[in-house]
């Protein structure tokens, strides 16, 4: 069975690293609906320390019983999706050289895989490895990928790192997209593709490189995917901004809190629920917390099929 999905029919979470070697885990036999969300105050600075009755879950408005909870630096499969359609020409190189960065900046049992698109989808690590923990070899493989030509295939690409992710090895899934948000050749539809980021446990980031002078660029579009799975969307103003906007990134995802709950709703019926989580704390003024903002509920059917996997 694949845990590339919020619910799932048995569920063993394996929490993050926590101190040494330590590992937090429990099991359930119930559904579990699983929350990464990061908590900001007035400033913008994140804030950690916060214990679990500091936070409270509703779920289509109705109150939610956390059954776990951890403040974690955890390390993360990293799905890096780089835009290399004809847009995106005059700012390949300097992308590579910013995402090669932030692999190197990023928690040392942390694994990457790359992909490379156009109005095709490719793999871009060497024969015989799905996934990478150095970064000298993620660099050489983004170096050596397709140049920058043709039209794009934004959905399928997304569509296609998601079920990357399903064969990570760590728990907590990632997904950051670099392009302009346009998209003029992809099969799957902007509505199945988030659709299908809402019933995944990845969180999307996104980094909006929009040249003037194409008409193509959607920025929103990309700030969808980003909203809806509890991530964050980036708009540089240049290319040499991207570097900064992944430092940004790389932040966001070591200062996390995991909670989940067991749905007090019982209806497994494909549809989304909608999910807002709360954070108060005496003494540390107004707080937000950002995480998705739902989930997909899977229908029987499907979790059968996931179930045999």
């Amino acid at each position: 069975m694949r845990i590339g999905y919020l619910v799932a029919a048995c569920v063993g979470l394996a929490g993050a690293l926590t101190s040494g070697q330590e590992r937090a885990t429990f099991s359930s036999s119930a559904d579990l609906v699983v929350l990464h969300a990061a908590v900001t105050d007035h400033r913008g600075s994140f804030v950690g320390g916060l214990t679990e009755e500091s936070f409270s879950v509703l779920e289509d408005g109705k109150p939610q019983t956390l059954s776990f909870f951890r403040e974690q630096d955890a390390p993360v499969t990293v799905g890096l999706l780089i835009d290399s359609s004809g847009s995106m020409a005059k700012s390949r190189d300097r992308v590579v050289a910013a995402v090669a960065a932030f692999a190197e900046a990023s928690h040392p049992e942390d694994e990457f895989f790359a992909m490379a698109f156009n109005e095709r989808v490719e793999r871009v690590m060497p024969t015989g490895s799905r996934f990478t923990s150095d970064p000298s070899i993620l660099r050489a493989a983004l170096a050596a990928g397709p140049g920058a030509r043709g039209t794009t295939a934004l959905y399928d690409a997304i569509s296609a790192a998601l079920d990357e992710l399903g064969q990570g090895s760590r728990e907590r899934k990632v997904v950051v997209v670099v392009s302009d948000g346009g998209d003029n050749a992809s099969k799957t539809t902007f509505a199945d593709t988030l659709g299908k980021a809402q019933a995944s446990n990845a969180v999307i980031y996104t980094i909006a490189l929009v040249d003037p002078l194409v008409r193509d660029g959607n920025p929103k579009l990309l700030r969808r995917f980003a909203e809806a799975t509890g991530g964050r969307s980036f708009d540089p103003p240049s290319v040499q901004r991207v570097e900064d906007a992944l430092r940004d990134v790389s932040l966001d995802i070591r200062s996390s809190y995991t909670l989940a709950y067991v749905s007090s709703n019982p209806v497994r019926d494909g549809r989304l629920r909608r999910v807002r989580l709360n954070v108060v704390a005496a003494d540390r003024g107004r707080l937000v917390a950002r995480t998705r903002v739902g989930y997909v509920a899977a229908s029987e059917s499907r979790r059968e099929v996931e179930a045999s996997q």
